[in-house]
Order: structure tokens, then C-alpha cells, then sequence
């Protein structure tokens, strides 16, 4: 029989990792390493298994056929010794890893989250900003924060907050806007050629796309946004993107009126996290967060001018 020994843990879950996610890069992100640093692990392994298990192509790494044989063998192996080391581990433990897009976590987590800390001190976050949906039975994450059309994107995922988008500008640029077909004088900001949001609300005007003047392009709805604050246009913003601009006048909402997109905030968490008592402490206080949130934007306490 093969030494156990010889082979680390680390080394078939990063077999089984690369198995089922089916790219190195997807595997280093859930993993939370570099994909050099993935690929030399797994050459390691290969070496002590004396068995080729990926074939490394252009198009990336296709499995073998011993390796689709244990690959689902792997993932029912591994994931018993994570219920087993949940078992073990303290519930009490109070470190909290959270998985949440960058631009939710620089945009809206940030700037709230030291009230969580100061009501909180003894429990330690872990903020990970990443666009990728990290699979929470399979990793060190204990919460995602992920905007979906639907929940199937991780046990336990609770609703959150529809996502709704409005007409943000400057206030110069806000000035100029008196009646919606003043928008097809103005240039709009697109993120990477997308009008995401524009559709559903020009609808309920009666206005299409085709009637807006095309404006400058950005990579991410962050630059957009900055964009949008610099006066070069506007941009259909979400809320939680654009709210805290908004409260500072460093932006302003020409139409008061909100359209849900059909997507929604989740809050998801794995089998084991839903166990930690702190878990449910962090999702009480950002649910609540929201609901703040939410009530600001429903009111008319900022300039809409």
C-alpha cells in the first residue's frame, strides 16, 4: 500500500479541488493561492501518486481517466473530514471569513463595517473581495455576500435586498435634466458596453435604449461611478453602489424612481458556518445595515437636484 504519509492532505484537495471546479484558476481562488503555486502542488502530487492525473493542454487542464474515477470519491472523503473537524473545532471560534465582490466591500461593507467591530470586538473579520462564487462546503469562507436572480447559489442563502437602480450624475450635470428626454442629450456611461439596469427602467417610461447618446465606456460600475461624480454623464447605479455618494452630494438622482433589475443580495453560508453562533450575529447586523439603507433611500431626506 501506497505511504500515506508521502502524500499530504493539501495535495488531494488540491486534486480534488482542480477536479471539480475544472480550471486552475478557479481552484487557486477557492483554495486562496496562486495558480503557480496550485500547479507546483499538484505536480507534487502526481510524483508521489506516480500517476498522471490532469493532461495539460492549451485550452487547460483535462482530467484522466483515473482521475474522473476518484475525483467523486475525493469529494465525498474530503467533505466527511470537514464535518468531522467542524465537529471538533470550537462553534465559539471568532474569526469570520467573508467572501464578498469588491465592489459591494469598497463601495458600502467599508464604510459600515466599524460599527460592526465596535459592537463586536472580540470577533475577528476576514473580508476576501472577489468576483468569483467561492463553493463555501469546499473552503475556509465562512459567509458570501452574492447577488443572484435566485438562491441557488449556496446552502443556506438568505435574502437580503432586491437590487434596484436609479439615474445618478453630477450635480451639474444634474441641473441639466428637467424631463426624461433631456436624458437623449446627455452621454451615458457604459460599463464595458453594457446599459445593465436602463432597460427595465426606461420601459416604465415608455423610452427605449435606442434613444440615448452613447457615452464613455469603463471596465468596472466603481469607475462608473467616479465617472458619473466628474460629470462626464450618467449612470444607472445600484444602491448600495451609489447610496453613500449620494448622501454626500457627491453625486445626484435627476428621478427619485427605483427599478428592480430582478436580481437579488443573498447571504449565504455553508453547512458548517451556519453553525457558528457569529455567523448569525454578522447577518442580524447586516440585515439591519440594509434596513437602514433601504429607508434612506425610500425617504426624501437627500437632494434629488
Amino acid at each position: 500500500m501506497q505511504n500515506l504519509n508521502a502524500i499530504p492532505l493539501s495535495a488531494l484537495r488540491a486534486i480534488e479541488v482542480i477536479a471539480r471546479t475544472g480550471t486552475l484558476g478557479r481552484a487557486a481562488e477557492e483554495l486562496g493561492v496562486t495558480s503557480g503555486a496550485l500547479s507546483q502542488r499538484l505536480t507534487k502530487a502526481e510524483a508521489a501518486l506516480g500517476q498522471t492525473l490532469f493532461i495539460r493542454e492549451a485550452s487547460g487542464l483535462k482530467p484522466t481517466a483515473i482521475c474522473l474515477q476518484i475525483a467523486p470519491r475525493l469529494t465525498r472523503a474530503i467533505t466527511e473530514l470537514s464535518l468531522v473537524v467542524s465537529e471538533i473545532r470550537d462553534p465559539e471560534d471568532d474569526t469570520l471569513t467573508i467572501s464578498v465582490a469588491p465592489i459591494f466591500a469598497s463601495r458600502w461593507l467599508i464604510w459600515r463595517i466599524q460599527r460592526f467591530n465596535q459592537e463586536n470586538p472580540n470577533i475577528s473579520l476576514r473580508v476576501l473581495p472577489t468576483a468569483e462564487v467561492v463553493d463555501l462546503d469546499f473552503s475556509e469562507v465562512d459567509i458570501g455576500i452574492r447577488v443572484g436572480e435566485d438562491g441557488a447559489i449556496g446552502s443556506g442563502a438568505f435574502k437580503l435586498l432586491d437590487q434596484r437602480v436609479f439615474p445618478v450624475c453630477s450635480p451639474d450635470v444634474s441641473c441639466r435634466i428637467h424631463t426624461l428626454n433631456d436624458f437623449r442629450a446627455i452621454p451615458i456611461i457604459r460599463e464595458n458596453e453594457r446599459l445593465y439596469g436602463w432597460d427595465s427602467w426606461l420601459s416604465e417610461e415608455g423610452l427605449k435604449v435606442a434613444d440615448l447618446h452613447p457615452g464613455p465606456t469603463y471596465a468596472d460600475a466603481s469607475l462608473c461611478l467616479d465617472a458619473a461624480m466628474t460629470g462626464q454623464g450618467v449612470f444607472m447605479a445600484w444602491e448600495t453602489l451609489a447610496c453613500d455618494a449620494l448622501e454626500r452630494g457627491h453625486i445626484s438622482a435627476p428621478f427619485a424612481r427605483r427599478s428592480r433589475t430582478g436580481a437579488t443580495y443573498w447571504f449565504a453560508t455553508s453547512q458548517y458556518g451556519a453553525r457558528k453562533p457569529n455567523v448569525t450575529k454578522f447577518r442580524q447586523w447586516l440585515e439591519a445595515e440594509l434596513a437602514c439603507s433601504v429607508n434612506y433611500w425610500s425617504s426624501d431626506s437627500f437632494d434629488q437636484t
